[in-house]
């Protein structure tokens, strides 16, 4: 999916019901890498940051 070309809509949605059927044959669990803390962190320097930008 990632460099393929698709001349329609149809194209693309048959694209991607192919590779999510391919994908769902070998599923695997899903396992959060980063912590709790660090991603709160980077929501709070980001919500300060668009906050300054905003009140400007």
């Amino acid at each position: 999916l990632r460099r393929g070309v698709f001349h329609s809509v149809g194209e693309l949605e048959s694209a991607l019901e192919a590779h999510i059927k391919e994908h769902n044959q070998n599923p695997k669990p899903f396992i959060w890498t980063a912590k709790a803390t660090d991603i709160l962190e980077k929501v709070k320097r980001a919500r300060a940051t668009l906050n300054k930008v905003a009140s400007v």
